[in-house]
């Protein structure tokens, strides 16, 4: 994290009059919107949502919107930093397997079963800040960006669907039960993270991005716990957006 913080703040002073940028002159707001594909990461992660270490974890898809902003750094335009204010659902899936017989015994499962499965979806609102700095290259339009990221969880909900495998005699009897849950207790409700992307601006300042944004805090909720103990689960997400910014002032 003091690494991404250092790196930004060089970006942000760095570089002024080394380019002579076309686009990102004077202060600038609008709009983006897009898309999101998203998961989680680091070796705890397979325990969200309940231990087990056979889980597989998939990203599934989701959206982004909100505000922009774009403030110039240099008169020059080439660095400039732009704040966004965010509706972010990112999430992630969750499933597996467990055909152990003792495994199954212990959960009240008879000789029947021949396995179940456990498939859950956690999906993860954030209100999400991103401040990145933003290098033009010039009058192509392309930028790069680099900068923190700080959210807050406003909603969490989860759909657990398990399916109880019957042996060959009783496979008529196969069922699955969803059950779902709005409960967000087990996870924290702020995340920090860091971002890094680029894209294409016009000087009209219709935009198109990808960007990818990594968590730096833990989604675990480990009250009383050491950060050097603390679970390691993070947020991991690829956004594609759309924007449009218009001048303010002259």
């Amino acid at each position: 994290m003091k690494k991404l913080v250092v790196l930004t703040c060089a970006l942000a002073t760095a570089g002024i009059g080394t380019a002579n940028a076309q686009f990102g002159n004077g202060t600038r707001i609008g709009v983006r919107a897009g898309g999101t594909y998203s998961t989680i990461g680091g070796k705890d992660a397979k325990n969200v949502g309940g231990p087990n270490s056979g889980a597989d974890i998939n990203y599934i898809p989701g959206f982004t919107a909100g505000l922009s902003f774009q403030l110039p750094l240099s008169s020059d335009g080439f660095w400039s930093l732009a704040p966004e204010i965010l509706v972010d659902r990112k999430g992630f899936k969750r499933s597996f397997t467990v055909t152990d017989r003792a495994t199954l015994t212990a959960n009240g499962q008879d000789a029947t079963v021949d396995k179940y499965q456990v498939e859950g979806k956690r999906i993860l609102t954030y209100i999400d800040l991103p401040i990145p700095v933003r290098a033009s290259t010039g009058a192509t339009g392309l930028y790069f960006e680099l900068g923190p990221q700080v959210g807050y969880m406003a909603r969490s909900s989860q759909d657990l669907t398990v399916t109880t495998k019957y042996n060959t005699a009783n496979a008529s009897k196969d069922k699955s039960v969803t059950n779902t849950t709005d409960a967000k207790e087990d996870l924290s409700s702020f995340d920090i993270g860091g971002l890094a992307g680029l894209g294409f601006q016009t000087e009209g300042g219709l935009s198109i991005g990808l960007r990818y944004t990594q968590g730096l805090k833990s989604l675990f909720d480990t009250k009383d716990v050491s950060a050097k103990n603390e679970p390691k689960a993070f947020n991991r997400s690829f956004a594609l957006q759309l924007g449009y910014l218009l001048p303010l002032g002259k």
